[in-house]
């Protein structure tokens, strides 16, 4: 209250004069700045939740035994299987192959399932017609012919004759024949993504795979990459990878294990990274430049992360190393990697150092499918296993 006139009443000798009281501050509260949106909110918690459950990682305790009662309410690898939503998302260079598989050869697919009708179909003999027959099948964009050889004698479209291989023929007829060359390289991205464990070693497999660089790189050579590359860059570092690159992915990966046992100093994303881009560059000329290898280099950076820390696994569990060819082919190097984790975690607890058991606990987390993208699955590790404050 304002006692200023009593005070000022009790000072004076004349009782006459009373002041005027002030004039009461009336009361106008504000906020210095306006509340953030919903929206922004939003996305604050999309980008920092995955951080914080890393952070938490870091200051948990182990997995409990497979006896205890956490574990048993834990998803076991069948269920994980039958529930889509916790497996590990393809790249979008994979996708994309796989989309524009699925459009071209639609028809082919049901011509094919009534396969009896088609067994009287056989594969030309004559060494000297097969790869006329091809090239003429592509200039007269016969799509059902050329499914009919991918499926029967794959190798026939990857032959050169002349100098010219099918993907080059098509290419240089020009746009009228873009979709037969779009094709042709589906076909190649299937048969590569299709090649089973078993068939790695066998000597006719190997020399498809050397024909299938040849037509891949011949392609890139020409400029495919600026119209329609978007599968193909990729599909030539895989198929480079798996014909000739099973020296560079043991090696690098057991220098990117070193990096983990480094720790956060070690800075084991980046060398990760700077290995694949350096391959890529290479092989490429121009990688840098392709804004489609994104995300395939993204997803051999997360394979080799991986591969890495199981080497370091393995090397203390005495268990064998994930298969150099499952490397940058989509989703199996996380497969096999999870797959490891769960079959040996009593081992894996009782035997493997605070550090090494935090970072496979942070890759499994980390690089688990849900809707995020692989280049931000390894923005998410670097900020964790780089520049985080580590075990």
């Amino acid at each position: 209250m304002n006692h200023a006139s009593l005070v000022h009443s009790l000072g004076s000798d004349n009782s006459d004069r009373r002041p005027i009281p002030r004039r009461r501050v009336s009361s106008n509260p504000c906020l210095p700045e306006r509340l953030p949106t919903t929206g922004f909110l939003q996305r604050e918690a999309e980008i920092d939740a995955p951080k914080a459950i890393l952070r938490q990682l870091r200051r948990s305790p182990t997995p409990s035994p497979p006896n205890s009662p956490e574990l048993e309410t834990e998803q076991s690898p069948l269920a994980a299987d039958e529930n889509p939503g916790h497996q590990r998302r393809p790249s979008l260079s994979s996708l994309a192959s796989s989309a524009s598989s699925i459009k071209s050869f639609g028809s082919s697919l049901i011509r094919r399932q009534d396969g009896k009708s088609h067994s009287s179909w056989k594969e030309p003999q004559a060494s000297v017609v097969l790869p006329y027959e091809v090239l003429r099948a592509v200039e007269r964009k016969d799509v059902m012919y050329l499914m009919e050889i991918r499926d029967r004698a794959f190798h026939l479209l990857v032959r050169m004759s002349g100098g010219i291989t099918p993907l080059l023929h098509a290419m240089r007829l020009g746009n009228s024949h873009r979709e037969v060359a779009i094709i042709l390289l589906g076909a190649f991205s299937r048969w590569v993504n299709h090649i089973e464990d078993d068939q790695m070693e066998d000597p006719r497999t190997k020399m498809v795979l050397k024909a299938l660089r040849t037509n891949l790189k011949l392609a890139i050579d020409y400029g495919l990459t600026k119209t329609q590359g978007s599968d193909l860059t990729a599909s030539f570092l895989q198929t480079l990878i798996m014909s000739q690159g099973e020296t560079w992915v043991l090696g690098q990966a057991a220098n990117v294990g070193l990096a983990l046992r480094a720790g956060t100093e070690g800075h084991p994303v980046k060398t990760a990274d700077s290995a694949v881009r350096k391959f890529a560059t290479r092989e490429l000329g121009k990688a840098d430049l392709i804004a489609s290898l994104a995300d395939y280099i993204a997803n051999a950076t997360a394979d080799l992360l991986l591969m890495g820390a199981w080497s370091n696994a393995c090397e203390v569990l005495e268990l064998e190393q994930i298969p150099s060819w499952y490397f940058a082919r989509d989703d199996r190097v996380y497969k096999a990697f999870v797959e490891r984790l769960d079959e040996h975690k009593t081992a894996i607890q009782n035997k493997l150092s605070k550090r090494l058991k935090w970072q496979l606990r942070v890759l499994r987390t980390a690089l688990e499918g849900r809707t995020t993208t692989y280049r931000s699955k390894v923005e998410l590790l670097a900020s964790e296993l780089d520049e985080g404050e580590g075990v």
